[in-house]
């Protein structure tokens, strides 16, 4: 499989949150099922998304970071910490590090807004993957979307 250099930024324009919302329909409804009413949330318009595309402008993953007031609505309040969600790689960019570059960029922008953790709601089979990365799991597993997550958390 060839490679291709790709760029992970701050969705900043209209194209560029399309493009995110595109991957995300591409793996979490199209190849995980979720219903679409499910994927897309008022958080969405208060988010930052981040997109990695490539350079041929073809976008390869997403994700997004939720903080202050709609972060804390998900983290018990806490005002501290940012809430990272909806990361998606497309399938052809799987293995290329392209979910760890989204990942590192979604911490940057949160240590950018001043916040001390990121919290996430990690898919079972994703554990490992956060793992590396200094995520820790705590908490019971538990259903969202009709697929088995549980929570997990890394100081920045």
């Amino acid at each position: 499989m060839s490679t291709h250099a790709y760029v992970v930024r701050v969705a900043e324009d209209p194209a560029d949150r399309e493009a995110c919302f595109a991957v995300r329909k591409e793996v979490f409804v199209g190849e995980q099922g979720v219903p679409e009413d499910l994927e897309y949330d008022a958080y969405d318009a208060v988010a930052v998304h981040v997109l990695a595309v490539r350079e041929d402008g073809v976008p390869l993953g997403t994700g997004r970071l939720l903080y202050g007031e709609a972060a804390a609505a998900k983290i018990d309040g806490d005002l501290t910490v940012g809430s990272l969600g909806r990361l998606a790689v497309a399938k052809e960019a799987r293995g290329l590090g392209v979910g760890v570059a989204l990942v590192r960029a979604i911490e940057d922008a949160a240590r950018a807004r001043g916040l001390a953790a990121v919290d996430l709601h990690a898919q079972t089979h994703a554990l490992g993957f956060y793992e590396r990365l200094g995520y820790e799991a705590y908490g019971p597993e538990y259903p969202e979307a009709g697929i088995p997550h549980r929570a997990m958390r890394r100081a920045l």
